[in-house]
């Protein structure tokens, strides 16, 4: 299977032109699960649909920003089931935002005997300061997931999302098993290290000019965009075939986002 996370940076910029290189893009990567972030839905536009085409199941966060601005899954498969929820955790985060927020759908997968995979994208909150939220909101995405999960063994997971955190901060050590967190710990394989243990990966670095075109002026450059596999028993339930950086550069002087995206291809365990 083929998985991917893109934040999207809404219709900012040159719309008209990145649009079209998104749409040749994704279509061209054909993923079969993808975790959006800031995608954009109205009462007449749904940018997840226009962008991927048709083809894709599609779990929108509800509410959303005033614009539309809003977290998204698309699935090839049917979704079994679906569940999403805020992570507004502390009176800090904002319910107006979309940041804040995790979904969660078990697809089947063809090929893995019947094994389901649950396909998560998690968006905590995006403020500097704010690893206090989002260490909370990690462990509650993760309990909303355990709690999915329920008693059975043999479900596939991968969490994917913009986590607006590097590797070292609590939050993500805490998804990849390095530490604990409010009485709870778990184990994912950090996908991108899994493949490349000495790239420093950044997917919000000023070598796109976006990014310090637009909030954040003085970035620096940091890997904030994640895919994690759950671990169960001795690892992983999934192989990895490949990871790559997506969007990473530019196409004719226009770059796709404010971030770079992630792809990976997995497989089931025989």
């Amino acid at each position: 299977m083929r998985v991917a996370t893109l934040n999207l940076w809404a219709r900012h910029g040159s719309w008209s032109r990145r649009r079209q290189l998104l749409i040749d893009g994704l279509r061209d990567l054909d993923p079969d699960l993808v975790a959006l972030q800031e995608s954009v839905v109205t009462d007449d536009y749904d940018q997840v649909i226009d962008l991927l085409g048709p083809g894709y199941h599609v779990l929108h966060q509800e509410g959303g920003e005033a614009d539309g601005t809003r977290a998204s899954i698309a699935s090839r498969w049917p979704p079994h089931r679906t569940w999403q929820t805020r992570l507004d955790v502390t009176a800090r985060v904002d319910p107006s935002e979309f940041a804040g927020w995790v979904g969660l759908a078990e697809v089947p997968v063809p090929g893995s005997g019947g094994v389901p995979l649950l396909f998560v994208n998690h968006k905590p909150s995006f403020r500097l300061g704010h690893e206090h939220e989002r260490e909370l909101q990690a462990v509650r995405a993760a309990r909303l997931i355990e709690e999915a999960i329920g008693d059975r063994n043999a479900v596939h997971v991968v969490v994917a999302g913009d986590f607006d955190a590097p590797p070292e901060s609590a939050g993500v050590r805490f998804w990849a098993g390095l530490q604990s967190l409010e009485g709870m710990s778990v184990a994912y394989r950090d996908v991108w290290r899994w493949a490349h243990p000495n790239a420093p990966g950044h997917t919000f670095t000023p070598v796109n000019p976006l990014v310090r075109s637009g909030n954040w002026p003085l970035e620096t450059g940091r890997r904030i965009d994640y895919l994690f596999v759950r671990c169960h028993g001795n690892g992983p339930t999934l192989r990895l075939v490949n990871c790559r950086q997506i969007f990473d550069r530019p196409v004719d002087g226009v770059w796709a986002s404010d971030h770079f995206g992630l792809m990976a291809d997995l497989e089931a365990l025989p």
